[in-house]
């Protein structure tokens, strides 16, 4: 796309006009800075958001956060609202990835009262949090535990003892969507994820072990029980193969539907069917499985961290701060032209920020992460969403040839942070160089009103798959 098919509606928001294409039924509007421009030109991702502007039923403008970058069928950072009556569910606006997300524990301990127990913490939680390709866990579960657990989510895991009651409090949606019906998974899908969960899997998931450097919201860090000092943990993770498949599934299925609702789209990885059509229900809810299996992941691997936590540093609790998920389609209320309405938002590499919500943002390997709190603006400009995370600005296979892994490591480790990693492959792939400024990207959203900073975080212990 050319610069100057876009104009510059504020200093951090920009848009593509609908006179741009014929086809287009709402703008596409999109953050960034202007020193972020050349590289979100640099792909297809303008011209996938400019596609999901010409879908049935969007309501406002096809949006897309300042970490984006190009995806299946929608720009991953991709924000799309649409009509429940009279629009459109399509699994590219979700991903392969159901409700991948982001979960951060707090501890009561700063970072000085346990420095040298990070590398054996470290090598600990890759000892007990099983990763990789096609990883399976010790821990598994029969068929009608998996069909329990895809109904009822997180709350499930911590009735089969792994997590406690308070945990569901500090997640989004409590750790369950009600609408799941694992009748509508594949047997396919649930054979891929039966020995999947407390399971990271590759790519870039992690477990990070961070100290909290910077705050700048002190009131806010009070309430969510952060102080300057602290060590806090990440996880990120989403669905594994039985979300995959489940994209999968449906995209074939969807791609048979569009005929029948006279549905054209301007790339097939956009394949859809009308929310209220019987394809999409169906979809809906095994997507809604799929995410409920995603926090039973996140719940039974915390259950794994606090296991490896309390054998080298001992007893003391690690508390659920929050959860939130990046991928996934919800029904939500939002306030459209004065008018409060039912809407179907689709998040792609996006994270809900409604108004004081935690968003926890994710840095590329090596470099800062933020928690931040949802802002006012969020609710009248972005559908209740943020960015998830940097955003790549380099594909997998180029960073693998541009950055060595051992080599990585290595600086990694000269700098203070310990490293555990099922191959140097992997670990390459996630080289800071292969994302976009993790500051620049979470400056924009700050500037833009749809969140605030919190407190910032560095790490101290990296494990991956």
């Amino acid at each position: 796309m050319e610069r100057s098919a876009i104009r510059q509606i504020s200093g951090w928001l920009w848009e593509i006009p609908r006179s741009y294409r014929s086809d287009m039924r709402v703008p596409a509007r999109f953050y960034a800075s202007e020193a972020m421009l050349e590289q979100i030109l640099a792909d297809r991702s303008l011209e996938q958001l400019v596609n999901v502007a010409t879908l049935p039923g969007i309501v406002g403008f096809a949006l897309a956060m300042p970490d984006i970058h190009e995806g299946y069928g929608f720009p991953i950072g991709g924000v799309a609202a649409f009509d429940p009556d009279a629009g459109i569910i399509s699994p590219g606006g979700i991903g392969y990835d159901i409700n991948c997300g982001v979960r951060l524990l707090a501890t009561s301990q700063p970072f000085e009262s346990v420095r040298e127990k990070i590398p054996d913490l470290v090598k600990e939680i890759y000892r007990q949090v099983p990763s990789g390709v096609g990883h399976g866990n010790r821990i598994t579960f029969s068929s009608k535990q998996l069909e329990q657990i895809l109904r009822d989510g997180a709350p499930r895991m911590v009735a089969f003892g792994y997590g406690e009651p308070e945990d569901l409090g500090h997640i989004e949606s409590g750790g369950v969507i009600d609408v799941a019906d694992p009748s509508k998974v594949s047997q396919y899908a649930k054979q891929r994820g039966g020995d999947q969960l407390g399971t990271l899997g590759t790519g870039n998931h992690f477990v990070e072990i961070d100290r909290i450097d910077a705050i700048f919201d002190q009131e806010a860090a009070v309430r969510m029980g952060l102080f300057e000092g602290q060590i806090v943990i990440q996880l990120h993770t989403g669905s594994r193969g039985l979300g995959h498949q489940i994209a999968t599934d449906y995209i074939r299925v969807m791609n048979r539907a569009m005929p029948k609702y006279g549905i054209e789209v301007p790339d097939r990885e956009l394949a859809c069917a009308p929310f209220c059509s019987p394809e999409g229900q169906e979809y809906f809810s095994a997507m809604s499985a799929g995410a409920n299996f995603a926090w039973a992941n996140r719940q039974l691997i915390t259950w794994e961290i606090r296991q490896a936590w309390r054998a080298v540093v001992g007893d003391d609790p690690l508390r659920v701060v929050y959860d939130v998920a990046h991928n996934i389609a919800k029904v939500e209320t939002h306030e459209i032209d004065g008018h409060r309405r039912q809407l179907l938002v689709h998040r792609k590499g996006a994270t809900r920020a409604f108004v004081g919500q935690p968003v926890i943002i994710p840095g590329s390997m090596g470099t800062a992460s933020f928690v931040l709190e949802g802002g006012l603006a969020s609710m009248h400009e972005s559908f209740g969403s943020s960015c998830h995370g940097a955003g790549r600005r380099m594909s997998r296979t180029k960073a693998k040839h541009m950055v060595q892994g051992s080599q990585l490591r290595q600086e990694l480790e000269a700098i203070g942070v310990s490293v555990q990693a099922g191959s140097m492959q992997g670990l390459a792939e996630e080289a800071s160089a292969a994302y976009k400024d993790i500051g620049e990207v979470v400056s924009t959203v700050v500037s833009a009103g749809i969140a605030r900073k919190v407190v910032r975080l560095v790490p101290v212990g990296v494990m991956k798959g």
